[in-house]
This record gives C-alpha cells, sequence and structure tokens, in this order.
C-alpha cells in the first residue's frame, strides 16, 4: 500500500495510526482542548472547524492556528465538516470553498479534508491548489443516515482515487452486523487495489470495531475521544491506543 506523510505522521503502514478532534466553539476552549489533548500525544490533530465560531474571521483562525501548534507539535488536519455531512455551522457552496483556499494559501495546517460529494468543479481546483503547496488532500465522504452497498463504498473510494486524493475516507451508520460486515468488505477491497491509504469506519456503538481493525482490514487511521466525541462511538483516545497496540499483528501474519 501507498503511504502518505502529513507533516512527519507516515500514514499506510502498521498499526493504525490515532487522530483526536479539536471541537472548541471559542478560542478558550480550543486552548483547553488542545492542552488535554498534548497529555495523550495522539499522532494527529483534526481540527474541526465547522465547531468554531469564528471560523469565517481568517485572521482569528491564522493566530489560532499558530497557538495550538505551540501547545500540540503534533500534524494538524484541517476540516470544516458541512452540515450535509454531520458539521454543525452552515455555510454556502461558495464560502466553504473560499474557506478551504485560505487554510491552503496561508499554509494553516498539514493537510485538509475536501467532502467529495461537493460541487465537482470546485472540488477538483481545491485539490490541486492543495497540491501546489505540497499540501496532502483526504477526500471524504461520510453518511449518517446509513450504509451505502459495497459497490457503492468501493465506487466512492474509487472515485477519490481517480480525483488525485492523497488519502481517501468513509464514514457510514451502521444499523445491523450485516451493515458493519459491508463496510469492512468494501474497505479489504478497495485496499486491495486501490494505490493510496484509506480512512473508514462504521460510526456508532455497532460500528466500533472498525475503529480496532483497520491494520486487519485496511484502513490506516482512526479517530479516538479527548473528552467530548466529535462523532458517534469514538473510543476513548488512551483506550484505542491500548486496545491498537493489544490488536498489532505480527509481522508474519500481514
Amino acid at each position: 500500500m501507498k503511504s502518505v506523510k502529513i507533516g512527519n505522521l507516515t500514514l499506510g503502514n502498521g498499526k493504525p495510526k490515532i487522530a483526536v478532534s479539536l471541537t472548541g466553539k471559542n478560542q478558550n476552549e480550543m486552548l483547553q482542548q488542545a492542552q488535554q489533548i498534548a497529555v495523550v500525544q495522539p499522532d494527529l490533530v483534526e481540527w474541526r472547524l465547522d465547531y468554531f465560531q469564528d471560523v469565517l474571521e481568517i485572521t482569528t483562525v491564522s493566530q489560532l492556528a499558530a497557538k495550538l501548534r505551540q501547545i500540540i507539535p503534533i500534524p494538524l488536519l484541517l476540516t470544516f465538516r458541512t452540515q450535509a455531512e454531520g458539521g454543525v455551522q452552515p455555510l454556502s457552496t461558495a464560502q466553504y470553498f473560499i474557506l478551504l483556499r485560505q487554510l491552503i494559501d496561508q499554509q494553516l495546517g498539514d493537510a485538509i479534508d475536501i467532502e467529495v460529494a461537493r460541487s465537482r468543479q470546485n472540488v477538483i481546483e481545491t485539490i490541486q491548489a492543495a497540491h501546489q503547496q505540497n499540501l496532502p488532500v483526504i477526500l471524504s465522504n461520510h453518511d449518517f443516515q446509513a450504509t451505502p452497498t459495497e459497490a457503492k463504498l468501493v465506487a466512492r473510494l474509487t472515485l477519490m482515487n481517480d480525483l488525485q486524493a492523497d488519502i481517501a475516507k468513509i464514514a457510514v451508520m451502521p444499523h445491523s452486523a450485516a451493515d458493519v460486515l459491508t463496510l469492512l468488505t468494501a474497505t479489504h477491497t478497495a485496499a486491495e487495489y486501490l494505490p493510496l491509504p484509506l480512512i473508514t469506519m462504521a460510526m456508532g456503538d455497532l460500528g466500533k470495531i472498525t475503529r480496532l481493525s483497520g491494520e486487519l482490514f485496511g484502513s490506516v487511521l482512526t479517530f479516538g475521544s479527548v473528552g467530548s466525541a466529535s462523532a458517534p462511538g469514538q473510543i476513548p483516545a488512551q483506550t484505542l491506543r491500548s486496545l491498537l497496540n493489544e490488536l498489532q499483528l505480527d509481522a508474519q501474519n500481514k
């Protein structure tokens, strides 16, 4: 499997790396969360900008990004999750892509999340802008209602690869054990032939197993929580680390 570097972190080999999301609504909450996350020392920090009330004030965002880097010198993923995919604040399509371009142009993070289901031309242009800044792109898709078929999941991951994503990410909502198996099977299938790292998960309690089994099925990153979770089913990061260590495969079994 191809590996990708985000800052000094390499995704694509070994046990899944651990990400934790920052979800503060204002600067004080953000800095308090950052202090808590620094103690846990995850592999990656995601700034969920849709939680941040002043997200459209790019100077404020830039200044806060600098403070975050001082507190947690860990690779930073910048994400604005739209309401269509489980996010908090409403932004128009134009506002969404303007924000992403500002984040990219000012190089405020080490990677950026772009939702693949948004305007295709804008997605393509934003990917190109990120790559011009040598910024890795995670193309993502989140279904908080259901789990699509295996064929649809594989097709979405394949589309992300075709659009030149560096990493492809999918999250789904399972309603049965069969849905969880569908997500895992699609992950394994796509990981067998797609030349880019994958991040996949089924959300909620039913999907918790998918946050632990990435090394076996082909997902390179898993999201844990410090304090409140940013998505249903997240496991506390410190517990997650212990479980991943316990489940790590011997080299001869890979």
